[in-house]
């Protein structure tokens, strides 16, 4: 490779990584072909800082329900809290600006309560001014949109639920 490619694939670099960071997403990966064996692979991530959830207290009382049914809500609490492992999650496929509708003076694809087929689009994701259309995957009922429409959004994102 010549010194100019070299200097333009650092110009890429630095452009995916201030859309990193105008976007407010963790990570870009992407490839270049230049040639039939020429190729660049480009993956830029910053790293993130959770805070520690403090551990759950568990206090036993004699009066106390029996433990399986003080546990059975448990994984209901799990899926209301992370949606994208609902059995029923649409997780993005990429990383992009999620559209709600196909322009902006036209209705939604759907709405909470639609019944979609699989195939059906339900939004799009745009990536690198391509307009992705994301398909239902399986037939059901919209219970949940979790994102809004014009958000970034991160490759395996959940973006709704269908039961």
């Amino acid at each position: 490779m010549t010194n100019k490619t070299n200097e333009a694939d650092v110009a890429f670099i630095k452009a995916l990584a201030e859309l990193l960071q105008d976007n407010g997403l963790t990570e870009i990966e992407v490839k270049r072909e230049y040639g039939e064996d020429d190729s660049l692979n480009v993956r830029v991530s910053k790293k993130i800082e959770y805070a520690a959830a403090p551990a759950p207290v568990q206090v036993s009382s004699p009066a106390a329900a029996p433990a399986p049914a003080a546990a059975s809500p448990a994984p209901a609490a799990t899926t209301d809290e992370d949606p994208a492992m609902h059995p029923g999650a649409v997780t993005s496929p990429m990383v992009g600006t999620v559209y709600l509708q196909p322009e902006p003076t036209a209705p939604a694809f759907v709405k909470v309560g639609d019944s979609v087929q699989e195939g059906d689009t339900l939004l799009i994701v745009e990536a690198m001014k391509t307009m992705n259309h994301i398909p239902a995957p399986k037939s059901g009922t919209v219970k949940r949109i979790l994102v809004e429409d014009k958000a970034a959004v991160e490759y395996g994102a959940p973006l709704m639920i269908i039961e």
